[in-house]
């Protein structure tokens, strides 16, 4: 039997019209999409559907956009095949958060606050320092790590062979990037963010969310999701508690877990839900001619029906 595991997106994914073609033809994505502005208080699906794309930019909205049109695909993907069975997930940075609820380590509502404080408290951190990140192309990841330490700057995401980002004051990413070429990279980019995401500055969003899980109650996930932070399953509520507030500090080892997916939980294809396919591009350069379908809006829904029903 071919094993699927289903991936989710990160901030960065999002975009302006998410999910409204689905909220339109799907009764159960729009009721995903209203609950969450139930939940929240604030009209989030507005922010999907029309923008302004600012607004939906923020940390603090797109954290809660993608972990509701995640789940929103993942329930018109279940409606549509009722004989969909997954058997592992994984999420990059706040898409982790949707793998679990998907695996049912809580339930939509627990999650979703769980990301608003999430989102809230990043968003607050950025704001109280000057944080930057940087994609380093092309790189050995053992130099780009002597670059991140050489700069006194953290290493935020690892996210296919040769892409690897750092993140910290803005200073040091500035000096990361002018050095880049020296430490093996082809190039490095100054990436447009709100702050230094996945890096020490972040500690006090860490502090907050920390708190918050240790009040939620978690239970054990139906199948395995495998953690950004040590690229393995996680079972019980203690370790995903742990490895879910290490990432907001922490690496996102995305490289690593895919590999783990397919080497260590025998996945032999993907099905990523949410926006722009960013991480269909990701898995094809860990791991190149992988079986991956992408599921975003009614269009792309037809196309990963077609690929769950190939044998």
């Amino acid at each position: 039997m071919k094993k699927l595991a289903l991936l989710f997106s990160g901030q960065g994914a999002q975009s302006v019209g998410m999910g409204k073609d689905l909220a339109a033809e799907f009764p159960v994505a729009a009721d995903l999409f209203n609950r969450a502005d139930a939940i929240l208080g604030y009209p989030l699906s507005q922010i999907m559907f029309e923008g302004p794309a600012e607004e939906l930019t923020k940390t603090s909205v797109c954290q809660p956009a993608l972990y509701v049109h995640g789940l929103a695909c993942l329930a018109v993907l279940k409606e549509k095949f009722p004989a969909l069975e997954f058997h592992a997930t994984a999420g990059l940075s706040l898409g982790e958060f949707t793998a679990h609820a998907a695996a049912g380590t809580f339930d939509f509502e627990t999650g979703l606050r769980l990301v608003d404080k999430r989102a809230r408290a990043m968003q607050a951190a950025c704001e109280s320092s000057q944080g930057g990140m940087a994609a380093i192309i092309g790189g050995e990841e053992d130099r780009v790590r002597e670059l991140a330490a050489a700069t006194d700057v953290d290493v935020a995401n690892i996210n296919a062979p040769g892409q690897i980002v750092l993140s910290g004051e803005s200073s040091k990413i500035v000096v990361a990037v002018s050095l880049a070429k020296e430490y093996s990279a082809r190039k490095a980019v100054e990436l447009t963010v709100a702050g230094a995401f996945h890096s020490r500055l972040m500690e006090p969003a860490y502090q907050s969310l920390s708190i918050a899980l240790a009040e939620t109650r978690m239970d054990s996930p139906r199948v395995p999701v495998v953690c950004n932070v040590d690229a393995v399953a996680v079972h019980d509520a203690e370790t995903i508690r742990r490895t879910l507030a290490d990432q907001v500090t922490g690496s996102v080892c995305w490289s690593q877990s895919v590999e783990y997916l397919i080497d260590q939980l025998h996945v032999s294809r993907f099905l990523e839900l949410g926006p722009g396919g960013v991480l269909a591009g990701l898995v094809g350069r860990i791991r190149k001619g992988t079986p991956i379908a992408s599921v975003s809006n009614v269009a792309t829904l037809d196309q990963a029906l077609s690929f769950l029903a190939e044998e």
